[in-house]
C-alpha cells in the first residue's frame, strides 16, 4: 500500500460527484492500478485541516465549489490561466513537494467545443454571471472574435462581468436577464446557470437556432437543450465540459497522455443514466 498514488475531489456538496467515475475510468484505461482516487466532503472552514493532513502519497485534487478560490492562499504556485479567473480546480503535487493549482475548466470548455467543430464565432452570448461564467469567458477570448453579451440578474454581477472582461482583455456587453430570450440568436449561447433558470427560455428557441453550450449535466437534457436540439441546433452539454476538464486533469496528475477521452465519456455517460433510471 506503501507506493499507492492517491488523488481526490473536494468540494461540499460532493456526494454526486462524476469525478471518480471518469478519473478510476482513466486509470483503469490506462493500466495505473496503483493509483486511487475518491471524493471528500470539505468545505472552506475545513480545507486547512484536511490540506496539512496530506501525505507524500498524494499527486493530484480536483476542486469543486465552494473551494476554487479559497484553496489559492495554501498554494505554492499558480498557473497564468487560474490566475486570470482566481479559480483553482485543479492542484498537482510535485516530485519537489510543491503544490501547485491550476484551472482546467477553461481549456476543457475550450476543447469541448473545438470537439463540435467550434474554432471560432462572431459573437456569442453568456447566460449568468457566477463562477462558471467567468470561465466562459476566459474560454470565449480564444474563441470569439467580437463582442460577448452576458445577460445578469443584478447590477452586482453586472459590475462583476466588467471587471472580468477587462481583465481578461474581451469586449463584455451587459444586458438585464429579463432580455435573456434576445441571447438565443447569437451564434454562441453558453449557459451557465443552475438548474431551471433557463427552462422559461426554452419557449424562445429560434426557428433555426445555432450552437448552445449548456454546462449543466444532471438533470439532463435541461428544457432549454431539449428545445434547441429539437428545432436542429448544436448542443454542448455539461458532460462534454466535465470529461474534457477532467482528461486535463489526468494528464497533470499522472503525466500520462493522452488520457482516455472515449473511455472516460462512455463511464460517465453509463454513470448519467443509471443515476436518472433510479431517480
Amino acid at each position: 500500500m506503501s507506493d499507492t498514488k492517491k488523488a481526490a475531489v473536494l468540494g461540499s456538496p460532493i456526494t454526486h460527484s462524476l469525478s471518480p467515475v471518469l478519473h478510476r475510468a482513466a486509470y483503469e484505461a490506462l493500466g495505473l492500478w496503483d493509483w486511487t482516487y475518491d471524493r471528500f466532503e470539505v468545505d472552506e472552514a475545513s480545507l486547512p485541516g484536511f490540506w496539512a493532513g496530506l501525505g507524500p502519497e498524494w499527486r493530484g485534487l480536483s476542486l469543486t465549489m465552494p473551494l476554487k478560490r479559497a484553496v489559492i492562499p495554501l498554494l505554492d504556485e499558480i498557473s497564468d490561466v487560474a490566475a486570470s479567473v482566481e479559480a483553482v480546480n485543479t492542484v498537482v503535487f510535485t516530485e519537489q513537494g510543491r503544490r501547485v493549482g491550476d484551472n482546467t475548466d477553461i481549456p476543457g470548455m475550450v476543447a469541448a467545443l473545438r470537439e463540435r467543430g467550434i474554432d471560432r464565432v462572431e459573437t456569442a452570448a453568456i447566460l449568468g454571471a457566477g463562477a462558471t461564467a467567468s470561465s466562459a469567458l476566459a474560454a470565449l477570448a480564444q474563441v470569439c472574435e467580437g463582442e460577448i453579451v452576458t445577460y445578469v440578474r443584478s447590477a452586482a454581477r453586472a459590475a462583476e462581468m466588467r471587471e472580468w472582461g477587462t481583465r481578461l482583455g474581451v469586449e463584455v456587453r451587459i444586458e438585464d436577464w429579463a432580455d435573456a430570450a434576445q441571447a438565443l440568436r447569437a451564434p454562441l449561447v453558453i449557459a451557465t446557470t443552475p438548474a431551471g433558470a433557463t427552462d422559461a427560455l426554452a419557449a424562445s428557441v429560434p426557428e433555426r437556432p445555432a450552437t448552445l453550450f449548456d454546462v449543466l449535466y444532471d438533470p439532463w437534457p435541461s428544457a432549454l437543450a431539449a428545445r434547441w436540439s429539437g428545432c436542429g441546433g448544436a448542443v454542448v452539454g455539461g458532460l462534454d465540459l466535465l470529461v474534457h476538464q477532467a482528461l486535463l486533469q489526468v494528464e497533470l496528475m499522472t503525466g500520462c497522455a493522452p488520457a482516455p477521452l472515449a473511455a472516460m465519456r462512455a463511464k460517465g455517460e453509463a454513470a448519467l443514466a443509471k443515476s436518472s433510471s433510479e431517480g
